[in-house]
């Protein structure tokens, strides 16, 4: 597939002068992802031109020690110190002012929490009475990137929010869900939205239905303890899995302003109806309870099949299946949007049924790309019909990797575009949808055995309806 772009319709936005602090700096993620993101924002001439980075942990290390986790960077530093401790707060902000001056980032400050969410109000009651919430110095603005979770429930989702609300306004709060960074997921809408033919059939009148899955063909790894406590409902279908469906439900916004987006994202929310235990299968893969650090009578799901209806005018009738889990037999993440089929065949040797659905496929990993496959004749004397596919992978046309998704959400950050991150109400919406599945004596998880597709009730959950789960 050849691609033809043209420059007039590349926007780039420019990133203010700003320092970003990272609390957990000695920790996994910014070892693995956030210093490797800034590298390459660098690389690309995309990082602001006055910039620098530092790194606040309990751990001991030196300026040197963190430099050498990220060579290519100009201005890394590092600070030691509690999170509980006020004096910390205290050297903190003098060091920020000193760096603001020496680099000359205008006061602005960018404050990433890669820390555990326990850890998000102390912080910020430390920012906060130090001052630093309102910039490093007079002028500034201050943002803050927290992770996920968001809560282990409803409650406790709104006790973080209050939390935050103490110190922060909404704007200013940067909750990031890392599958909207990734490329195919940012082209959902402008897929969407800036095509016309496929919009005017994006409807309950042409399509059968929709499949969302991300299916991991590993386990818990070295997260067992963490995982046993949270489950594959908070790790996956409180956030990822309900963004992935809010993009490719929702009505078009007014603009591709944040709000404009997220409103229509946390209008799909408010639309899904309750999910009825019929609609939920829950399943556990054996030999999880034998894995290290997780309870030997655990009943932690690491499967979740469900059947979400949206009761809107565009989706009623429409069912969306969401599957996610461990220990599969693959390693994928797609959206597939089945059509339905035809209404009648014009050659009476083949029914309608005969004929293959149009399905369009926007494949999210391994290989990053959209497909859309469609009946054609094939070559020769007879008549022939064929499934084919029109495909376009990221990879093939454009010669490179598309960029990981921390580096396009830290560049957004820094430019203060908040549209792929999380907003205050999308995080109540969510954990009202999937909270009840938390009930582990209503929602047993059925077992099934590792490289499989997952459990036997998942396969009757759609099968029922007459379909089967595409991977």
């Amino acid at each position: 597939m050849r691609i033809r772009v043209r420059e007039g319709l590349c926007i780039e936005a420019k990133s203010d002068p700003c320092g970003l602090v990272i609390f957990g700096a000695s920790g996994d993620l910014t070892r693995r992802k956030l210093f490797p993101s800034l590298t390459y924002l660098k690389e690309h001439g995309l990082l602001p031109g006055s910039f620098y980075a530092l790194g606040a942990a309990r751990s001991a290390m030196t300026d040197a020690e963190i430099r050498s986790l990220a060579p290519e960077l100009d201005a890394v530093y590092y600070l030691r110190g509690d999170y509980d401790d006020a004096a910390a707060y205290r050297e903190l902000k003098e060091r920020m002012r000193a760096l603001d001056k020496t680099h000359q980032t205008g006061g602005n400050a960018i404050f990433y929490l890669a820390v555990p969410p326990e850890l998000y109000p102390v912080i910020l009651r430390g920012l906060g009475d130090a001052g630093l919430l309102d910039g490093a110095a007079p002028g500034g603005w201050a943002r803050v990137i927290i992770e996920k979770p968001f809560g282990r429930d409803l409650a406790s989702a709104m006790e973080l929010e209050t939390a935050l609300g103490a110190y922060l306004r909404e704007d200013q709060i940067y909750r990031i869900d890392h599958y909207l960074g990734k490329e195919t997921v940012q082209n959902i809408l402008l897929f969407r939205f800036a095509n016309s033919i496929f919009e005017p059939i994006w409807n309950r009148s042409y399509i059968d239905h929709v499949q969302i899955s991300v299916l991991e063909s590993i386990g818990v790894e070295k997260r067992a303890g963490y995982y046993d406590q949270s489950g594959v409902v908070r790790d996956m279908c409180q956030n990822h899995m309900t963004q992935l469906l809010a993009l490719t439900a929702m009505e078009a916004p007014t603009s591709f302003a944040a709000d404009h987006v997220r409103d229509e994202k946390s209008q799909v929310f408010r639309s899904i109806n309750p999910l009825a235990a019929e609609n939920v299968v829950l399943g556990q893969y054996a030999g999880y309870r034998s894995e290290a650090g997780v309870s030997p009578n655990s009943r932690t799901p690491t499967y979740a099949a469900l059947r979400v209806d949206i009761s809107n005018w565009r989706w009623e009738g429409v069912p969306f299946y969401l599957r996610t889990g461990k220990k599969l037999g693959k390693r994928a993440a797609e959206i597939a949007v089945t059509f339905k089929r035809v209404p009648h065949s014009l050659i009476p040797q083949l029914r309608p049924e005969d004929l293959e659905p149009n399905v369009l496929v926007f494949r999210i990993q391994p290989d990053e790309g959209i497909s859309l496959s469609f009946e054609a004749k094939k070559p020769g004397p007879k008549l022939c019909l064929g499934a084919l596919t029109m495909d376009f992978d990221y990879d093939e046309v454009f010669g490179e990797d598309p960029p990981e998704a921390y580096q396009r959400l830290l560049l957004d950050c820094m430019q203060g575009d908040q549209t792929l991150f999380i907003r205050r109400d999308a995080v109540k919406e969510t954990w009202r949808l999937v909270e009840p599945l938390l009930d582990s004596k209503k929602f047993e998880p059925a077992f099934y055995d590792p490289g499989s597709p997952g459990p036997a009730a998942a396969d009757a959950l759609i099968g029922r309806d007459g379909r089967k789960w595409r991977l």
